[in-house]
Protein backbone atom coordinates (compact mmCIF):
# COMPACT_ATOMS: atom_id res chain seq x y z
CA UNK A 1 0.00 0.00 0.00
CA UNK A 2 1.72 3.11 -0.97
CA UNK A 3 1.94 5.84 1.18
CA UNK A 4 -1.39 8.43 2.04
CA UNK A 5 -2.12 11.35 4.01
CA UNK A 6 -4.76 10.55 6.91
CA UNK A 7 -7.81 12.18 6.44
CA UNK A 8 -8.46 15.39 8.82
CA UNK A 9 -12.13 16.53 10.02
CA UNK A 10 -13.49 18.64 7.26
CA UNK A 11 -11.31 17.17 4.48
CA UNK A 12 -13.49 16.62 1.31
CA UNK A 13 -11.11 14.77 -0.49
CA UNK A 14 -10.12 12.57 1.58
CA UNK A 15 -13.19 11.73 2.84
CA UNK A 16 -14.94 11.74 -0.25
CA UNK A 17 -15.03 7.74 -0.81
CA UNK A 18 -16.83 6.93 2.40
CA UNK A 19 -19.15 10.38 1.99
CA UNK A 20 -20.19 9.24 -1.53
CA UNK A 21 -21.11 5.49 -0.96
CA UNK A 22 -23.04 6.52 2.75
CA UNK A 23 -24.50 9.21 -0.18
CA UNK A 24 -25.46 5.88 -2.45
CA UNK A 25 -26.67 3.58 0.61
CA UNK A 26 -28.55 6.40 1.54
CA UNK A 27 -30.09 6.42 -1.92
CA UNK A 28 -30.62 2.46 -1.88
CA UNK A 29 -31.99 2.59 1.48
CA UNK A 30 -35.51 4.39 -0.03
CA UNK A 31 -38.52 2.34 -0.64
CA UNK A 32 -37.77 -0.10 -2.79
CA UNK A 33 -34.71 -0.12 -3.37
CA UNK A 34 -31.88 -2.84 -2.13
CA UNK A 35 -30.97 -1.46 1.04
CA UNK A 36 -34.55 -0.72 2.23
CA UNK A 37 -35.60 -2.23 5.71
CA UNK A 38 -38.18 -3.93 4.17
CA UNK A 39 -35.98 -5.20 1.35
CA UNK A 40 -33.66 -6.38 3.42
CA UNK A 41 -36.18 -8.63 5.76
CA UNK A 42 -37.74 -10.43 2.90
CA UNK A 43 -33.90 -11.15 1.96
CA UNK A 44 -33.52 -12.47 5.34
CA UNK A 45 -36.60 -14.41 5.67
CA UNK A 46 -35.85 -16.09 2.33
CA UNK A 47 -32.42 -16.62 2.37
CA UNK A 48 -31.73 -15.41 -0.55
CA UNK A 49 -28.13 -13.59 -1.30
CA UNK A 50 -27.91 -9.61 -1.68
CA UNK A 51 -27.43 -9.51 -5.45
CA UNK A 52 -28.68 -6.28 -5.78
CA UNK A 53 -27.15 -4.64 -3.05
CA UNK A 54 -23.73 -5.90 -4.20
CA UNK A 55 -24.69 -4.43 -7.04
CA UNK A 56 -24.61 -1.49 -5.59
CA UNK A 57 -21.35 -1.35 -4.31
CA UNK A 58 -20.08 -2.75 -7.21
CA UNK A 59 -21.01 0.39 -9.06
CA UNK A 60 -19.43 2.21 -6.67
CA UNK A 61 -16.35 0.24 -7.44
CA UNK A 62 -16.36 -1.24 -3.57
CA UNK A 63 -13.61 -4.18 -4.80
CA UNK A 64 -11.26 -1.14 -6.13
CA UNK A 65 -10.54 -0.84 -2.60
CA UNK A 66 -9.76 -4.46 -1.68
CA UNK A 67 -6.46 -4.06 -4.34
CA UNK A 68 -3.57 -2.22 -3.11
CA UNK A 69 -2.59 0.97 -4.59
CA UNK A 70 0.89 -0.03 -5.85
CA UNK A 71 -1.11 -3.15 -8.03
CA UNK A 72 -3.49 -0.47 -9.88
CA UNK A 73 -6.72 -0.48 -6.76
CA UNK A 74 -7.81 2.32 -3.97
CA UNK A 75 -6.32 0.84 -1.25
CA UNK A 76 -3.54 2.93 0.64
CA UNK A 77 -4.27 2.33 3.81
CA UNK A 78 -6.54 -0.14 6.04
CA UNK A 79 -8.54 2.66 7.41
CA UNK A 80 -9.76 2.97 3.65
CA UNK A 81 -11.11 0.22 3.82
CA UNK A 82 -12.58 -0.01 7.18
CA UNK A 83 -14.23 3.48 6.47
CA UNK A 84 -16.27 2.14 3.59
CA UNK A 85 -17.35 -1.43 4.86
CA UNK A 86 -18.25 -0.24 8.53
CA UNK A 87 -21.00 2.49 5.99
CA UNK A 88 -22.37 -0.87 4.27
CA UNK A 89 -22.53 -2.58 7.90
CA UNK A 90 -24.12 0.39 9.21
CA UNK A 91 -27.46 -1.05 6.82
CA UNK A 92 -26.73 -4.50 6.38
CA UNK A 93 -24.26 -7.31 7.56
CA UNK A 94 -24.82 -9.68 5.28
CA UNK A 95 -23.93 -7.51 2.47
CA UNK A 96 -20.86 -6.33 4.45
CA UNK A 97 -20.10 -9.88 4.81
CA UNK A 98 -20.83 -11.03 1.43
CA UNK A 99 -19.16 -8.22 -0.73
CA UNK A 100 -16.06 -7.98 1.78
CA UNK A 101 -15.31 -11.40 1.32
CA UNK A 102 -13.33 -10.82 -1.82
CA UNK A 103 -10.82 -8.45 0.20
CA UNK A 104 -10.35 -11.31 2.59
CA UNK A 105 -9.90 -13.90 0.20
CA UNK A 106 -7.64 -12.23 -1.92
CA UNK A 107 -5.27 -11.01 1.56
CA UNK A 108 -2.76 -14.20 1.23
CA UNK A 109 -1.96 -12.98 -2.05
CA UNK A 110 -1.24 -9.25 -1.18
CA UNK A 111 0.91 -11.02 1.69
CA UNK A 112 2.80 -13.65 -0.76
CA UNK A 113 1.93 -14.11 -4.19
CA UNK A 114 4.81 -13.25 -6.58
CA UNK A 115 4.76 -10.25 -8.70
CA UNK A 116 3.22 -11.68 -11.64
CA UNK A 117 0.60 -13.46 -9.60
CA UNK A 118 -0.21 -10.18 -7.70
CA UNK A 119 -0.87 -8.53 -10.76
CA UNK A 120 -3.16 -11.42 -12.41
CA UNK A 121 -5.07 -11.33 -9.63
CA UNK A 122 -4.82 -7.52 -8.90
CA UNK A 123 -6.75 -7.34 -12.43
CA UNK A 124 -9.27 -10.17 -11.62
CA UNK A 125 -10.79 -8.38 -8.76
CA UNK A 126 -10.51 -4.54 -10.18
CA UNK A 127 -13.10 -6.15 -13.08
CA UNK A 128 -15.28 -7.71 -10.68
CA UNK A 129 -14.21 -11.26 -9.68
CA UNK A 130 -15.13 -13.11 -6.74
CA UNK A 131 -12.10 -14.33 -4.28
CA UNK A 132 -13.27 -16.70 -1.19
CA UNK A 133 -11.10 -17.90 1.18
CA UNK A 134 -10.93 -22.05 1.60
CA UNK A 135 -9.60 -22.51 4.61
CA UNK A 136 -11.94 -24.53 7.23
CA UNK A 137 -13.06 -28.35 6.87
CA UNK A 138 -15.98 -30.14 8.63
CA UNK A 139 -13.99 -31.96 10.96
CA UNK A 140 -11.30 -29.56 12.00
CA UNK A 141 -12.66 -26.00 12.13
CA UNK A 142 -9.95 -23.71 13.29
CA UNK A 143 -7.47 -26.23 13.40
CA UNK A 144 -5.99 -25.65 10.52
CA UNK A 145 -2.81 -28.09 11.26
CA UNK A 146 -5.16 -31.11 10.85
CA UNK A 147 -6.32 -30.03 7.37
CA UNK A 148 -6.80 -32.96 5.24
CA UNK A 149 -7.05 -31.70 1.49
CA UNK A 150 -4.56 -32.18 -0.40
CA UNK A 151 -2.50 -31.05 -3.25
CA UNK A 152 0.06 -33.97 -4.47
CA UNK A 153 2.35 -33.04 -7.56
CA UNK A 154 1.57 -34.49 -10.36
CA UNK A 155 2.36 -34.00 -14.08
CA UNK A 156 1.74 -30.81 -15.36
CA UNK A 157 0.62 -29.42 -11.68
CA UNK A 158 -0.55 -30.57 -8.87
CA UNK A 159 -3.66 -32.65 -8.05
CA UNK A 160 -6.29 -31.51 -5.19
CA UNK A 161 -8.12 -33.79 -3.10
CA UNK A 162 -10.98 -33.19 -0.14
CA UNK A 163 -13.32 -30.50 0.44
CA UNK A 164 -13.41 -27.09 2.38
CA UNK A 165 -16.50 -26.15 4.23
CA UNK A 166 -18.30 -23.11 5.96
CA UNK A 167 -16.51 -21.27 3.44
CA UNK A 168 -18.34 -17.93 2.49
CA UNK A 169 -19.03 -17.15 -1.25
CA UNK A 170 -17.89 -20.53 -1.65
CA UNK A 171 -20.32 -21.29 -4.65
CA UNK A 172 -20.87 -18.19 -5.97
CA UNK A 173 -16.92 -17.29 -5.71
CA UNK A 174 -15.13 -18.07 -9.06
CA UNK A 175 -11.50 -18.08 -7.64
CA UNK A 176 -10.49 -19.42 -4.27
CA UNK A 177 -7.58 -19.43 -2.10
CA UNK A 178 -7.32 -22.73 -0.80
CA UNK A 179 -5.00 -23.92 2.42
CA UNK A 180 -3.72 -27.86 1.32
CA UNK A 181 -1.71 -30.11 2.71
CA UNK A 182 1.01 -30.59 0.70
CA UNK A 183 3.12 -32.95 2.49
CA UNK A 184 1.75 -36.03 4.22
CA UNK A 185 3.39 -35.57 8.03
CA UNK A 186 1.86 -31.47 7.38
CA UNK A 187 3.48 -29.91 10.08
CA UNK A 188 4.55 -26.20 10.27
CA UNK A 189 5.78 -26.55 6.24
CA UNK A 190 3.36 -29.14 5.34
CA UNK A 191 0.79 -26.89 3.87
CA UNK A 192 0.57 -24.20 1.23
CA UNK A 193 -2.00 -21.51 -0.38
CA UNK A 194 -2.93 -22.15 -3.98
CA UNK A 195 -5.25 -19.77 -6.29
CA UNK A 196 -7.53 -21.79 -7.97
CA UNK A 197 -9.80 -20.76 -10.49
CA UNK A 198 -12.71 -23.33 -10.45
CA UNK A 199 -13.97 -21.89 -14.10
CA UNK A 200 -10.44 -23.64 -15.71
CA UNK A 201 -10.74 -27.08 -13.70
CA UNK A 202 -11.78 -29.83 -15.84
CA UNK A 203 -15.32 -30.99 -15.58
CA UNK A 204 -16.39 -33.01 -12.86
CA UNK A 205 -13.04 -32.44 -10.94
CA UNK A 206 -14.99 -30.14 -8.22
CA UNK A 207 -18.40 -30.13 -6.89
CA UNK A 208 -19.84 -27.23 -4.76
CA UNK A 209 -21.55 -28.16 -0.87
CA UNK A 210 -25.21 -26.91 -0.30
CA UNK A 211 -25.58 -23.46 1.63
CA UNK A 212 -25.16 -24.09 5.23
CA UNK A 213 -28.28 -22.53 6.80
CA UNK A 214 -26.98 -20.30 9.54
CA UNK A 215 -28.72 -18.42 12.42
CA UNK A 216 -27.34 -14.51 11.06
CA UNK A 217 -26.11 -13.50 7.78
CA UNK A 218 -28.92 -15.71 6.17
CA UNK A 219 -28.13 -14.75 2.71
CA UNK A 220 -24.87 -14.94 2.35
CA UNK A 221 -23.00 -18.25 0.37
CA UNK A 222 -22.08 -20.06 3.67
CA UNK A 223 -21.23 -23.47 1.60
CA UNK A 224 -18.09 -24.95 0.23
CA UNK A 225 -16.46 -27.28 -2.33
CA UNK A 226 -15.36 -30.87 -2.85
CA UNK A 227 -12.10 -31.79 -5.18
CA UNK A 228 -12.17 -35.01 -6.74
CA UNK A 229 -8.87 -35.15 -8.44
CA UNK A 230 -8.71 -31.59 -9.71
CA UNK A 231 -5.43 -30.26 -11.78
CA UNK A 232 -4.09 -27.01 -11.06
CA UNK A 233 -0.74 -25.29 -13.02
CA UNK A 234 2.47 -25.26 -10.72
CA UNK A 235 2.11 -21.61 -10.78
CA UNK A 236 -0.97 -21.81 -8.73
CA UNK A 237 0.83 -21.59 -5.43
CA UNK A 238 1.02 -18.31 -4.08
CA UNK A 239 4.52 -18.14 -2.66
CA UNK A 240 6.93 -21.27 -1.91
CA UNK A 241 5.71 -24.54 -1.29
CA UNK A 242 5.56 -25.30 2.39
CA UNK A 243 4.39 -21.86 3.41
CA UNK A 244 1.02 -21.75 3.61
CA UNK A 245 0.53 -21.84 7.37
CA UNK A 246 3.28 -18.18 7.34
CA UNK A 247 0.66 -16.84 4.71
CA UNK A 248 -2.95 -17.31 6.15
CA UNK A 249 -1.04 -16.60 9.34
CA UNK A 250 0.09 -13.50 7.99
CA UNK A 251 -2.83 -12.72 5.79
CA UNK A 252 -4.73 -13.25 8.76
CA UNK A 253 -3.52 -10.13 10.91
CA UNK A 254 -5.22 -7.69 8.06
CA UNK A 255 -8.29 -9.05 8.00
CA UNK A 256 -8.69 -9.60 11.36
CA UNK A 257 -8.35 -5.79 12.02
CA UNK A 258 -10.70 -5.28 8.78
CA UNK A 259 -13.31 -7.28 10.40
CA UNK A 260 -13.82 -4.34 12.65
CA UNK A 261 -14.75 -2.48 10.23
CA UNK A 262 -17.93 -4.61 10.60
CA UNK A 263 -18.16 -4.44 14.11
CA UNK A 264 -18.19 -0.58 14.22
CA UNK A 265 -21.06 -0.60 11.18
CA UNK A 266 -23.07 -2.96 13.48
CA UNK A 267 -23.05 -0.76 16.30
CA UNK A 268 -23.70 2.67 14.14
CA UNK A 269 -26.90 0.66 13.23
CA UNK A 270 -28.08 -0.60 16.55
CA UNK A 271 -27.23 2.79 17.87
CA UNK A 272 -29.35 4.44 15.26
CA UNK A 273 -32.42 1.66 15.84
CA UNK A 274 -32.47 2.09 19.81
CA UNK A 275 -31.94 6.28 20.28
CA UNK A 276 -34.64 6.73 17.67
CA UNK A 277 -37.09 4.30 19.60
CA UNK A 278 -35.88 5.66 22.99
CA UNK A 279 -37.12 9.27 21.56
CA UNK A 280 -40.55 8.35 20.35
CA UNK A 281 -41.28 5.38 22.61
CA UNK A 282 -44.26 6.99 25.12
CA UNK A 283 -45.15 5.64 28.26
CA UNK A 284 -47.17 7.44 31.03
CA UNK A 285 -46.81 10.88 29.22
CA UNK A 286 -43.10 11.32 28.41
CA UNK A 287 -40.63 9.30 26.38
CA UNK A 288 -38.66 6.86 27.32
CA UNK A 289 -35.83 9.10 26.62
CA UNK A 290 -36.22 11.47 29.23
CA UNK A 291 -35.83 8.88 31.52
CA UNK A 292 -32.19 9.63 33.28
CA UNK A 293 -31.17 5.81 33.00
CA UNK A 294 -32.24 5.30 29.66
CA UNK A 295 -29.94 8.38 28.91
CA UNK A 296 -27.05 6.89 31.06
CA UNK A 297 -27.44 3.32 29.22
CA UNK A 298 -27.01 4.85 25.67
CA UNK A 299 -24.02 7.46 26.91
CA UNK A 300 -22.04 4.07 28.31
CA UNK A 301 -22.82 2.36 25.16
CA UNK A 302 -21.41 5.39 23.45
CA UNK A 303 -18.30 5.48 25.59
CA UNK A 304 -17.73 1.94 24.43
CA UNK A 305 -18.37 2.42 20.83
CA UNK A 306 -16.14 5.15 20.85
CA UNK A 307 -13.31 3.04 22.51
CA UNK A 308 -13.89 0.40 20.21
CA UNK A 309 -13.03 2.98 17.58
CA UNK A 310 -10.05 4.04 18.87
CA UNK A 311 -8.97 0.19 19.09
CA UNK A 312 -9.85 -0.15 15.79
CA UNK A 313 -8.26 3.20 14.45
CA UNK A 314 -4.61 2.73 15.93
CA UNK A 315 -4.68 -1.17 14.93
CA UNK A 316 -5.29 -0.47 11.52
CA UNK A 317 -2.77 2.47 11.27
CA UNK A 318 -0.27 0.54 13.02
CA UNK A 319 -0.49 -1.98 10.05
CA UNK A 320 1.96 0.39 8.30
CA UNK A 321 3.77 2.02 11.44
CA UNK A 322 4.34 -1.15 13.47
CA UNK A 323 4.02 -4.03 11.08
CA UNK A 324 5.97 -6.46 13.38
CA UNK A 325 3.30 -5.94 16.18
CA UNK A 326 0.51 -7.11 14.25
CA UNK A 327 0.29 -10.43 15.75
CA UNK A 328 -0.05 -8.94 18.74
CA UNK A 329 -2.48 -6.03 17.74
CA UNK A 330 -4.40 -7.59 15.34
CA UNK A 331 -6.01 -10.40 17.88
CA UNK A 332 -6.51 -7.73 20.39
CA UNK A 333 -8.61 -5.91 17.92
CA UNK A 334 -10.68 -8.85 16.63
CA UNK A 335 -11.22 -9.97 20.25
CA UNK A 336 -11.86 -6.57 22.18
CA UNK A 337 -13.85 -4.65 19.51
CA UNK A 338 -16.90 -7.73 18.10
CA UNK A 339 -16.97 -8.63 21.91
CA UNK A 340 -17.55 -4.94 23.34
CA UNK A 341 -19.91 -4.34 20.00
CA UNK A 342 -21.96 -7.74 21.18
CA UNK A 343 -22.61 -6.55 24.78
CA UNK A 344 -23.26 -2.91 22.86
CA UNK A 345 -25.69 -4.83 20.97
CA UNK A 346 -27.38 -6.56 24.56
CA UNK A 347 -27.60 -3.44 25.99
CA UNK A 348 -30.08 -1.85 23.47
CA UNK A 349 -31.92 -5.13 23.12
CA UNK A 350 -33.20 -4.24 26.71
CA UNK A 351 -33.87 -0.85 25.94
CA UNK A 352 -35.98 -1.90 23.18
CA UNK A 353 -37.90 -4.70 25.08
CA UNK A 354 -39.71 -7.23 23.40
CA UNK A 355 -39.39 -5.36 20.36
CA UNK A 356 -35.83 -6.79 19.82
CA UNK A 357 -37.41 -9.87 19.30
CA UNK A 358 -39.81 -9.57 16.79
CA UNK A 359 -39.28 -9.28 13.51
CA UNK A 360 -42.37 -6.85 12.07
CA UNK A 361 -43.03 -4.62 15.24
CA UNK A 362 -40.54 -2.10 15.03
CA UNK A 363 -38.35 -0.89 11.79
CA UNK A 364 -38.88 -3.93 9.67
CA UNK A 365 -37.27 -6.08 12.41
CA UNK A 366 -34.21 -4.61 11.59
CA UNK A 367 -32.78 -4.92 15.38
CA UNK A 368 -33.81 -8.76 15.94
CA UNK A 369 -31.54 -9.78 12.33
CA UNK A 370 -28.60 -6.97 12.86
CA UNK A 371 -28.14 -8.49 16.60
CA UNK A 372 -28.20 -12.27 15.06
CA UNK A 373 -26.00 -11.18 12.30
CA UNK A 374 -23.50 -9.79 14.37
CA UNK A 375 -22.41 -12.70 16.20
CA UNK A 376 -21.02 -14.04 13.88
CA UNK A 377 -17.95 -11.53 13.64
CA UNK A 378 -16.94 -12.70 16.80
CA UNK A 379 -16.46 -16.13 15.11
CA UNK A 380 -14.92 -15.80 11.51
CA UNK A 381 -11.35 -15.37 10.83
CA UNK A 382 -10.55 -16.78 14.12
CA UNK A 383 -12.85 -16.70 17.04
CA UNK A 384 -12.33 -14.72 20.10
CA UNK A 385 -11.39 -17.49 21.97
CA UNK A 386 -8.60 -18.21 19.20
CA UNK A 387 -7.58 -14.81 19.47
CA UNK A 388 -7.35 -14.77 22.87
CA UNK A 389 -5.27 -18.04 22.76
CA UNK A 390 -3.32 -15.99 20.10
CA UNK A 391 -2.23 -13.50 22.34
CA UNK A 392 -1.33 -15.95 25.93
CA UNK A 393 0.96 -17.49 23.32
CA UNK A 394 2.91 -13.89 23.35
CA UNK A 395 2.63 -13.06 27.04
CA UNK A 396 6.37 -14.10 27.06
CA UNK A 397 7.00 -11.27 24.70
CA UNK A 398 4.13 -8.90 26.63
CA UNK A 399 5.95 -9.35 29.99
CA UNK A 400 9.43 -8.58 28.51
CA UNK A 401 8.12 -5.41 26.78
CA UNK A 402 6.52 -4.04 29.59
CA UNK A 403 9.53 -4.78 32.02
CA UNK A 404 11.80 -3.39 29.69
CA UNK A 405 9.83 -0.40 28.36
CA UNK A 406 10.17 -1.67 24.67
CA UNK A 407 8.25 0.95 22.67
CA UNK A 408 8.82 2.28 18.85
CA UNK A 409 7.48 5.75 19.84
CA UNK A 410 7.79 6.70 16.33
CA UNK A 411 5.85 4.49 14.72
CA UNK A 412 3.17 4.74 17.37
CA UNK A 413 3.02 8.74 17.18
CA UNK A 414 2.77 8.29 13.05
CA UNK A 415 -0.22 5.57 13.74
CA UNK A 416 -2.00 7.77 16.43
CA UNK A 417 -1.80 11.05 14.62
CA UNK A 418 -4.57 11.37 12.09
CA UNK A 419 -3.31 13.86 10.07
CA UNK A 420 0.18 11.96 9.38
CA UNK A 421 1.23 10.58 6.23
CA UNK A 422 1.61 6.78 6.44
CA UNK A 423 4.02 4.85 5.28
CA UNK A 424 3.89 1.79 2.36
CA UNK A 425 2.60 -1.29 3.62
CA UNK A 426 5.51 -4.10 4.08
CA UNK A 427 4.11 -7.45 3.72
CA UNK A 428 7.33 -8.85 4.46
CA UNK A 429 7.86 -7.08 7.88
CA UNK A 430 5.20 -8.98 9.58
CA UNK A 431 5.78 -11.30 11.64
CA UNK A 432 4.30 -14.62 13.40
CA UNK A 433 4.86 -12.95 16.99
CA UNK A 434 5.65 -10.03 18.04
CA UNK A 435 9.28 -10.19 19.46
CA UNK A 436 8.85 -6.77 21.29
CA UNK A 437 5.56 -6.96 22.61
CA UNK A 438 2.77 -4.04 22.56
CA UNK A 439 4.45 -0.61 22.22
CA UNK A 440 0.63 0.79 23.07
CA UNK A 441 0.74 -0.70 26.30
CA UNK A 442 4.28 -0.50 26.82
CA UNK A 443 4.27 3.09 26.30
CA UNK A 444 2.18 3.89 29.32
CA UNK A 445 4.43 5.70 31.37
CA UNK A 446 5.39 7.87 28.06
CA UNK A 447 1.51 8.74 27.34
CA UNK A 448 0.54 9.72 30.71
CA UNK A 449 3.69 12.26 30.94
CA UNK A 450 2.31 13.66 27.61
CA UNK A 451 -1.23 13.81 28.85
CA UNK A 452 -0.50 15.84 31.54
CA UNK A 453 1.68 18.05 29.17
CA UNK A 454 -1.82 18.50 27.47
CA UNK A 455 -3.55 19.34 30.95
CA UNK A 456 -0.67 22.32 32.17
CA UNK A 457 -1.44 23.82 28.26
CA UNK A 458 -5.06 23.74 29.04
CA UNK A 459 -6.20 21.27 26.27
CA UNK A 460 -6.61 18.20 28.37
CA UNK A 461 -9.10 18.25 31.72
CA UNK A 462 -6.85 16.57 34.99
CA UNK A 463 -9.40 13.64 35.26
CA UNK A 464 -7.73 12.56 31.98
CA UNK A 465 -4.45 13.07 33.59
CA UNK A 466 -6.10 10.86 36.77
CA UNK A 467 -7.48 8.17 34.40
CA UNK A 468 -4.34 7.47 32.78
CA UNK A 469 -2.40 7.04 35.69
CA UNK A 470 -5.10 4.67 37.08
CA UNK A 471 -4.49 2.64 33.57
CA UNK A 472 -0.71 2.36 34.18
CA UNK A 473 -1.16 1.50 37.78
CA UNK A 474 -3.68 -1.01 36.90
CA UNK A 475 -0.74 -2.43 34.17
CA UNK A 476 1.98 -3.32 36.65
CA UNK A 477 -0.43 -5.99 38.86
CA UNK A 478 -1.82 -7.13 35.26
CA UNK A 479 1.40 -7.98 34.20
CA UNK A 480 2.54 -9.91 37.63
CA UNK A 481 0.26 -12.17 37.23
CA UNK A 482 1.11 -12.65 33.19
CA UNK A 483 4.81 -13.37 34.06
CA UNK A 484 3.23 -15.95 36.76
CA UNK A 485 1.39 -17.92 34.20
CA UNK A 486 3.63 -20.75 33.38
CA UNK A 487 3.22 -21.71 29.86
CA UNK A 488 2.40 -25.53 29.77
CA UNK A 489 2.10 -27.62 26.68
CA UNK A 490 -1.58 -28.20 27.56
CA UNK A 491 -4.53 -26.52 26.84
CA UNK A 492 -3.76 -22.48 28.55
CA UNK A 493 -5.84 -22.17 31.57
CA UNK A 494 -8.94 -20.45 32.67
CA UNK A 495 -7.24 -17.98 34.07
CA UNK A 496 -5.11 -16.88 30.96
CA UNK A 497 -8.12 -16.02 29.15
CA UNK A 498 -9.65 -13.67 31.62
CA UNK A 499 -6.05 -11.98 31.69
CA UNK A 500 -6.26 -11.48 27.99
CA UNK A 501 -9.71 -10.35 28.09
CA UNK A 502 -8.10 -7.95 30.61
CA UNK A 503 -5.08 -6.95 28.84
CA UNK A 504 -7.69 -6.32 26.00
CA UNK A 505 -8.80 -3.48 27.44
CA UNK A 506 -5.34 -1.86 28.80
CA UNK A 507 -4.75 -1.78 24.80
CA UNK A 508 -8.06 -0.39 24.38
CA UNK A 509 -7.27 2.04 27.09
CA UNK A 510 -3.67 3.13 25.66
CA UNK A 511 -5.34 3.17 22.08
CA UNK A 512 -7.61 5.93 23.61
CA UNK A 513 -4.60 7.92 25.38
CA UNK A 514 -2.57 7.91 21.79
CA UNK A 515 -5.43 9.38 20.14
CA UNK A 516 -5.82 11.96 22.67
CA UNK A 517 -2.40 13.19 23.05
CA UNK A 518 -1.06 12.88 19.27
CA UNK A 519 -4.45 15.00 17.69
CA UNK A 520 -3.65 17.91 19.95
CA UNK A 521 -5.28 20.41 17.26
CA UNK A 522 -8.62 18.44 17.34
CA UNK A 523 -8.86 19.30 21.18
CA UNK A 524 -7.64 22.81 20.67
CA UNK A 525 -10.49 23.81 17.86
CA UNK A 526 -13.08 21.68 19.15
CA UNK A 527 -16.34 23.41 20.30
CA UNK A 528 -19.24 22.01 21.85
CA UNK A 529 -21.19 23.05 18.39
CA UNK A 530 -18.45 21.68 15.92
CA UNK A 531 -17.09 18.58 16.91
CA UNK A 532 -18.75 17.78 20.66
CA UNK A 533 -17.02 14.44 20.67
CA UNK A 534 -13.53 15.86 21.07
CA UNK A 535 -15.00 19.39 23.48
CA UNK A 536 -13.35 19.14 26.46
CA UNK A 537 -12.29 15.56 25.70
CA UNK A 538 -15.90 14.25 26.46
CA UNK A 539 -15.26 11.03 24.70
CA UNK A 540 -11.44 10.41 25.78
CA UNK A 541 -13.33 10.58 29.46
CA UNK A 542 -16.12 8.52 28.91
CA UNK A 543 -13.65 5.82 26.77
CA UNK A 544 -11.74 6.01 29.21
CA UNK A 545 -13.70 5.22 31.53
CA UNK A 546 -14.84 2.01 29.90
CA UNK A 547 -11.76 0.59 29.58
CA UNK A 548 -10.87 1.34 33.69
CA UNK A 549 -14.27 -1.11 33.87
CA UNK A 550 -12.72 -3.74 31.58
CA UNK A 551 -9.67 -3.73 34.27
CA UNK A 552 -12.44 -4.13 37.10
CA UNK A 553 -11.42 -0.77 38.16
CA UNK A 554 -14.28 1.72 39.06
CA UNK A 555 -14.93 4.27 35.91
CA UNK A 556 -15.19 7.41 38.16
CA UNK A 557 -17.56 9.89 38.74
CA UNK A 558 -16.18 12.15 35.80
CA UNK A 559 -16.29 9.15 32.94
CA UNK A 560 -19.77 8.79 34.75
CA UNK A 561 -20.57 12.37 33.75
CA UNK A 562 -18.90 12.43 30.20
CA UNK A 563 -21.50 9.39 29.70
CA UNK A 564 -24.24 11.18 30.62
CA UNK A 565 -23.33 13.98 28.29
CA UNK A 566 -22.91 11.70 25.54
CA UNK A 567 -26.51 10.34 26.19
CA UNK A 568 -27.64 14.02 26.28
CA UNK A 569 -25.84 14.81 22.78
CA UNK A 570 -27.26 11.37 21.09
CA UNK A 571 -30.91 12.30 22.73
CA UNK A 572 -30.65 15.72 21.08
CA UNK A 573 -29.12 14.74 17.44
CA UNK A 574 -30.44 11.42 16.96
CA UNK A 575 -29.04 11.23 13.58
CA UNK A 576 -25.69 12.60 14.33
CA UNK A 577 -22.98 10.39 13.73
CA UNK A 578 -20.97 9.42 16.68
CA UNK A 579 -17.31 8.34 15.58
CA UNK A 580 -14.11 10.21 16.60
CA UNK A 581 -12.57 10.44 13.15
CA UNK A 582 -14.30 13.22 10.74
CA UNK A 583 -17.33 15.03 12.19
CA UNK A 584 -18.49 16.39 9.04
CA UNK A 585 -19.28 12.70 7.52
CA UNK A 586 -22.67 12.48 7.31
CA UNK A 587 -24.75 9.69 9.09
CA UNK A 588 -26.40 6.59 7.21
CA UNK A 589 -29.76 7.27 9.28
CA UNK A 590 -32.06 4.15 8.49
CA UNK A 591 -33.99 5.45 6.04
CA UNK A 592 -37.55 3.95 5.29
CA UNK A 593 -36.90 2.09 9.27
CA UNK A 594 -40.43 2.42 10.48
CA UNK A 595 -40.61 4.65 13.22
CA UNK A 596 -43.63 4.27 15.57
CA UNK A 597 -45.03 4.86 19.28
CA UNK A 598 -46.36 1.87 20.41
Amino acid sequence: MSATRAPRAGDAVEAAPAVELTRRLERAARPGGPFHPAVLAALDRAEEFPAAGCSVLDDFGLHDYYVPAALGGRLHQLTDVIALLRAVARHDLTTAVAHGKTLLGAASLWVAAGPEQAKEAAAAVLDGAVLSWALTERDHGSDLFASELTATPVPGGLRLDGEKWLINNATRGDRLCVLARTSPEGGARGFSVLLVDKRALPAGSHTPLPKCRTHGIRGADISGVAFHGATVPASALVGAEGTGLETVLKALQLTRTVCTALSLGAADHGLRLAVRFTVERELYGRTLAELPRVRQILGDRAGAMLLAEAVAVLSARSAQTLPGELSAVSALAKAYVPTSTQATLDAFAELLGVRSFLTEAYADGMFPKLERDHRVVGIFDGSTLVNRSSLIEQFGSLVRGWERGWADLEGLEAAAALDRELPEFDPHALRLISSRGCGAVQSLPVVVRACAELAGAGLLPAAVVEAARRLAEAAEPLHEEMTALRPGSGPAPTAAFHLAERYEALYAGAACLWLAVRNPDRLAEATADRDPLWHDARWIRAALGRALNGLGAAPGDDAAQACRELGDLLIAAPDAPLTLLDPSAPAAPARGEERENS
